[in-house]
């Protein structure tokens, strides 16, 4: 048996977790239909009102919520509360720029931090444990959440945020670091790194990893453990849903725990919209049943996956997730960041080139490579190497305005990139994940 942060919770009857989502879900309902106008006018096109929805089983028979809704009330028009009930906010960016932002009371932020806690102690954390959160800080939301977990169990947090590597290895050896939580691929630089220096696992104190933010394989998963002497955990979440935490692994290391109290998971046929049986691959769609400031009804997540209600070795009852299995859109994910081939095009335009290009995605040394081909037009092509230097010194920029990630650019000659006859090529991702 494993411990719990919240075991009351995490170990209930699978019948007291269908009690309590069936009445969060139903106060939930009522307060979008009173708050949030977009949400009443969607129900009363699908010929609903909350008295139809009497309990998780009534659930199907909301509609959906997609990223394209998000963007269209950008920024504060499905907040629930009045905006003085608001302490902060977290962003993700958007398919073309638009950014999504997702608004939190005092109180979405204590659950939030409670499902992050729950995953520090499931991956062995206690307060005795050191904590470093080697995630990004600021609007994404990895940094913030595990920081604010990480408190709740206790644990002294050591908040480096990203990069700077040597000064990370410095505070794991010093600060005898016993928990790192980062990006999966951030986690295997950081090994390599150490294993460059001729430091060996057994000279540092880590001795778990809690990692998301990107997919990564079971191979990846057992280098990490090996080079730096650890148990590698994942971790899933989405800004629009909170944050990290949403899901987590348990020591069983075999899938996430969805934290049920919080959140409801559910299946769907992508084409349909039919919800699946367990054990059927499908969308995974998430409905929010705690959040008050930013609540989201059936969000369409994008991401493939499969939920197991088997009974687990850990004693958590809460439904379990695979990994994401791949996505139903185009979105990229590159060392955590959310990247769409949309958001590319659309500075390529600005900058006046044609929608001519490629996307090419590596993992070297561990770490995600973004390269983009671009053509050039023909008024524009030139040999003289200077000024196709500056230009693509300029889209470099101008793309790392828009993804908030460095992109390397090279222009190519006029009709250069195959042309097909179906849909374009327009990304190869190299990446064995």
């Amino acid at each position: 048996m494993g411990n719990y942060y919240q075991e009351e919770i995490e170990c209930a009857a699978p019948e007291k977790i269908k009690e309590l989502q069936d009445e969060r879900l139903v106060a939930q309902v009522k307060h979008v239909w009173s708050n949030v106008p977009f949400y009443r006018k969607k129900m009363e096109e699908a010929g609903i009102s909350p008295e139809d929805i009497k309990g998780r089983d009534d659930l199907h028979k909301l509609p959906f919520i997609t990223k394209a809704d998000l963007r269209d009330n950008y920024p504060d028009k499905l907040v629930a509360v009045p905006l003085s009930e608001c302490v902060r906010i977290q962003s993700t960016s958007g398919t073309t720029g638009k950014r999504v932002v997702a608004y939190y009371t005092q109180e979405d932020i204590d659950l939030w931090e409670d499902c992050c806690a729950r995953a520090i102690v499931a991956a062995g954390g206690s307060k005795e444990d050191v904590c470093q959160v080697s995630y990004g800080y600021g609007l994404f939301t990895g940094g913030p959440g595990l920081n604010g977990g990480s408190h709740k169990v206790g644990c002294l947090t050591v908040p480096t945020s990203s990069g700077n590597t040597d000064r990370q290895i410095m505070f794991i050896k010093d600060l005898k670091t016993t928990i790192l939580c980062c990006t999966p691929s951030y986690a295997a630089y950081i090994g390599e790194t150490m294993k460059e220096s001729g430091m060996k696992p057994e000279d540092i104190p880590l001795k778990a990893g809690i990692f998301g933010a990107e997919a990564w394989s079971e191979e990846m998963r057992r280098n990490i453990q090996n080079t730096l002497g650890i148990k590698a955990y994942d971790i899933y979440g989405l800004t629009e849903l909170s944050g990290p935490g949403v899901s987590f692994e348990c020591s069983e290391q075999a899938g996430m725990h969805v934290n049920e109290d919080h959140f409801i998971a559910e299946v769907v046929d992508p084409e349909t919209g039919e919800p699946l049986p367990d054990g059927e691959k499908g969308e995974l769609i998430f409905t929010s049943i705690t959040k008050k400031a930013f609540p989201l009804i059936r969000y369409r997540t994008r991401d493939i996956c499969i939920l197991s209600h088997e009974k687990c070795s850990c004693g958590r009852t809460h439904v379990k997730m695979t990994k994401p299995l791949g996505r139903t859109d185009d979105m990229l994910i590159i060392r955590g960041v959310n990247v769409f081939p949309s958001q590319i095009e659309t500075v390529l335009l600005k900058n006046g080139y044609q929608a001519n290009y490629q996307i090419i995605i590596d993992r070297v040394n561990n770490t995600d490579t973004l390269d983009v081909h671009v053509e050039m037009t023909p008024d524009m092509f030139t040999d003289n190497v200077g000024e196709i230097s500056r230009r693509q010194n300029e889209l470099v920029s101008a793309l790392r305005s828009m993804l908030g990630l460095k992109a390397n650019v090279t222009l190519v000659a006029p009709k250069s990139i195959i042309r097909s006859e179906g849909k374009a090529v327009r990304v190869i991702d190299n990446r064995k994940i």
